[in-house]
């Protein structure tokens, strides 16, 4: 198994409740997943001791828990391993930052790409509280920023994947990394 048509049979056979589906999936997926979870620990600190390989096993294992989703296609599966990453990574990162007693947080850049935060670094913990407040706000948005910035979509997935024009992926693309930029600020300016 390795087409298209195999990943909507085990997508099937999920929604049905056979757990060992999302084992396959797993493995039918696994360079790409394994791709994203390299993309996520790139944006890391260099002495990150999640490696990629177990982000994608902890990743595994929320996704084996994941009772409530209707599964559609191949990309909504990886989108959602995306935000299971990272959670995940938020989660890592809180942990780190407790065991530290109080220093300041660990800093990973934004990609330059994203343009939410040129050459400046940014908590993960505080990217992380942005994207949830702008998913408050508009939801579509941090959906976009969620499937550009961490699952590594181009404009045009983006577009197919939430059913609107490129223009329209462009301009909230545009919105999007402006607000998170602000909020970001704002964050900064708390602290100082």
């Amino acid at each position: 198994m390795d087409g298209p048509t195999d990943v909507a049979i085990l997508l099937g056979e999920l929604d049905v409740g056979n757990d060992k589906a999302v084992a396959e999936l797993v493995v039918l997926l696994y360079s790409e997943l394994h791709s994203l979870a390299s993309r996520y620990l790139q944006r890391e600190r260099s002495d990150h001791t999640l490696q990629t390989t177990a982000l994608v096993h902890e990743a595994y294992l929320r996704l084996a828990d994941q009772r409530e989703v209707r599964w559609k296609n191949r990309e909504q599966f990886l989108g959602v391993a995306a935000q299971l990453m990272r959670r995940i990574l938020v989660d890592y990162s809180r942990g780190h930052d407790a065991q530290k007693r109080g220093k300041g947080f660990e800093k990973v850049f934004l990609e330059e790409a994203a343009g939410v935060s040129k050459g400046k670094a940014a908590d993960v913990i505080a990217l992380d509280e942005a994207l949830t407040r702008l998913a408050e706000f508009d939801p579509q948005q941090a959906r976009l920023v969620e499937m550009r910035f961490f699952g590594g979509l181009s404009i045009e997935e983006a577009a197919g994947l939430l059913g609107v024009s490129r223009t329209t992926v462009k301009r909230n693309w545009n919105l999007a990394k402006a607000w998170l930029a602000r909020e970001l600020r704002r964050g900064d300016q708390k602290d100082a």
